[in-house]
């Protein structure tokens, strides 16, 4: 799986501390705390027909993330849905759309790790992209990594950090491998998430994900688990190792960027019968349905051209 470059996307202005910019000028400062250590957080939005799905949700994560990281400043609630709203509306948008919002400590008066050295701060960065789920609808190919998902004593995932070099080094070993993304173990040997999602395996008409241990607290992966409640599909949040994921009837995995994805491959072996499963197939459906419905208004329809 290879993202592609979208051409409405050539012109995007981004928003960085509340002002937009074309993205080939965009920059933070290379004092800035994310570029000297990745001492960051972020949230993954996505925008359906002017409303964001799970907004308060993700605005909650991101703070709870900058608390966990003792960030002398975090804007509120308010203050990020107006800077989202501008973005978008600087750049015309309503619909197909993914939002990064990064929150960093901000700038330091010289290079150094030590939070103290802060003097200005938090940056904020709004990108919006046109951008449609990721993922092929039709089914993913995965491959064990070799590199495991840290534990809470280690870097606690449920901090939405932006030190990603753990996935991204999982996702190296996925593409030289010809797959589409890595699926990461704990440290214990039982399955965490991919390098950029959350996983379910379906057996016997029964769901099952990983718990938080090592992996993070998804927005869409609570959705999913809420939606299997609802549907009275049986679910649980367990431990569960690669045996229950090469004899499981479906797998699919989660996430803002690519919504509901089947797994159709593990590791050369085929999942099930190699397609969509039916539980997979009812809560995309649910999902969708969902995501038609709900949502936090941030920006109104364009207006219809005379």
């Amino acid at each position: 799986m290879l993202q592609k470059f979208n051409e409405r996307n050539r012109d995007l202005q981004v928003n960085v501390n509340g002002t937009l910019v074309h993205r080939d000028q965009a920059g933070v400062s290379p004092f800035d705390s994310v570029v000297q250590g990745g001492d960051a957080v972020w949230e993954g939005l996505r925008v359906y027909e002017g409303r964001v799905f799970r907004l308060i949700e993700h605005l909650d994560r991101l703070r709870s993330s900058a608390l966990a990281l003792a960030f002398a400043q975090i804007p509120s609630h308010q203050d990020l849905i107006t800077e989202i709203t501008r973005t978008l509306q600087a750049n015309a948008m309503f619909d197909g759309v993914h939002i990064r919002l990064t929150l960093t400590r901000g700038v330091k008066l010289t290079s150094g790790m030590d939070p103290r050295l802060n003097t200005a701060g938090p940056t904020l960065i709004v990108l919006a992209e046109h951008k449609t789920p990721v993922y092929d609808k039709g089914g993913i190919r995965l491959a064990t990594s070799s590199w495991r998902r840290p534990a809470p004593d280690v870097l606690d995932p449920n901090v939405h950090h932006n030190n990603l070099i753990n996935s991204i080094l999982a996702k190296i070993e996925a593409n030289h491998a010809g797959v589409d993304d890595a699926l990461m173990l704990d440290g214990r040997g039982f399955v965490a998430e991919t390098n950029a999602t959350h996983v379910f395996v379906v057996q016997g008409g029964r769901v099952l994900t990983s718990t938080t241990a090592a992996c993070p607290e998804g927005i869409t992966r609570a959705v999913v688990l809420e939606l299997c409640q609802e549907l009275e599909i049986p679910c649980r949040e367990c431990n569960f190792s690669l045996t229950e994921v090469y004899r499981a009837d479906e797998m699919f995995c989660t996430g803002t960027m690519g919504e509901l994805a089947p797994v159709t491959e593990v590791d050369g072996r085929v999942i099930g019968d190699g397609q969509t499963g039916p539980v997979t197939s009812r809560l995309s459906s649910a999902f969708a349905a969902l995501t038609a419905r709900e949502g936090t208004v941030v920006v109104e329809a364009p207006s219809a051209v005379p």
